[in-house]
This record gives C-alpha cells, structure tokens and sequence, in this order.
C-alpha cells in the first residue's frame, strides 16, 4: 500500500516528497540521505544495494543538484546521469531501490527475522519467502542451505568443530518465479523469487 501512495516517496513516476519510510516515525528519510550524505557513503549505499554500476556517477549528479525535495525531481537528476540497461526500467530504478533498502534497513530486518521465523515453528512447519530483488533471494539462499546442513564447518577440516545440526530441510533446490500469465495480470511479479524450507523434527 505504501508503494502506491505517492505521498509516501517510493514513486518515481509520481511526485511526492523524498520519504521512502516504511514507518513514518522512524527518524531517517531519503530526503535526509540525497541531501545530507557525503559523495563516497551515497555512491556506496547506490551500488550495493542499487548494484548500479555507474553509482559514483549518480552521488556526483546528485550532490550537483542539491537541494532535492521530489521524488521526480530526483528521478529527473538520476536519469541525467545514467540511461537503463533494460527497455522499460526508468534509470532511476536502481538508485531509488537502494535508498528505500538503506532507509527502511531492509536487508538487516531480513537478516533479523529469518532466523526468529525458524525457531517458531512446529516440526513440519514451512517456511516461505518471496524475494523481489537479487540481494535478498541471495540473503535468503544462503540462509536456507545454511540451516539444512549439518555441519558448516570450512572445507578442508577433518573434524566438524561447529557442532551445527540441520533444522530445516530445503522443499526444491531451486527458487520459483512466476509464469508469464501472473506476471501479465500482476507486472510486479516479475522479479518474485519464492523459496521454501521446512521444520525438521527433534533429534
């Protein structure tokens, strides 16, 4: 919902004010990041979590440029800087998924709550997951095979010395995405990657 509200700042085809917050009471906005963030800090919030990789070209288009108040304004500034790789993807794209990811810390909530979702369920509980973007399916893929083996102790070792034991056993090896008749009645799905896991038993 929150995403459909150009009030809310995550449009960058709408006009709106630069916010981005999940949560308007937490104290950190994207106004604050485009206008107050050194050159280095955007140019590295905008290629880790943008992975775009003219983002040093974008924090210098955008210190330019400040004051920005708007998303379109923003958006604008972006797609002076840099054009999309992909027919259809607004330039500006990668920049404001980074900044709604950095001001909402969004991979660190994941981080937080994959874990916590394990230890609440029952022996035959499943665990899913929908991603929307690369860095969280990776998140997400690599906790998942953590948490079914039993030992992830370095290669090479001749003795386990973790003393880790699986809780999760994987439902299909690979993520599932969406056919082309879900994706045309819901275009956001493009990107979904759903991946599943599920409680294993006590010892």
């Amino acid at each position: 919902m929150q995403l459909n509200d150009p009030g809310r700042g995550f449009s960058l085809r709408a006009d709106g004010p630069l916010d981005m917050r999940f949560d308007p009471q937490q104290p950190t906005s994207a106004d604050e990041l485009v206008n107050t963030w050194e050159e280095e800090a955007l140019s590295e919030v905008i290629g880790r979590y943008g992975e775009e990789p003219l983002a040093g070209r974008v924090a210098r288009a955008i210190i330019a440029r400040r004051p920005i108040r708007s998303t379109l304004e923003l958006a604008a500034v972006v797609a002076g800087a840099v054009r999309s790789r992909r027919p259809g993807l607004h330039p500006a794209t990668r920049t404001f998924q980074a900044l709604r990811i950095a001001v909402n810390q969004e991979l660190l909530a994941l981080e937080q709550v994959l874990p916590q979702a394990v230890d609440l369920l029952t022996p035959g509980g499943r665990l899913v997951v929908i991603s929307f973007h690369s860095l969280e399916d990776r998140l997400v893929k690599t906790f998942l095979r953590r948490e079914s083996q039993d030992c992830v102790c370095p290669p090479g070792l001749p003795v386990c010395t973790c003393g880790h034991v699986a809780r999760l056993r994987l439902v299909g090896r690979k993520a599932l995405k969406p056919g082309a008749e879900e994706v045309a009645a819901n275009p956001r799905a493009h990107s979904a990657r759903l991946r599943c896991a599920e409680r294993l038993g006590a010892a």
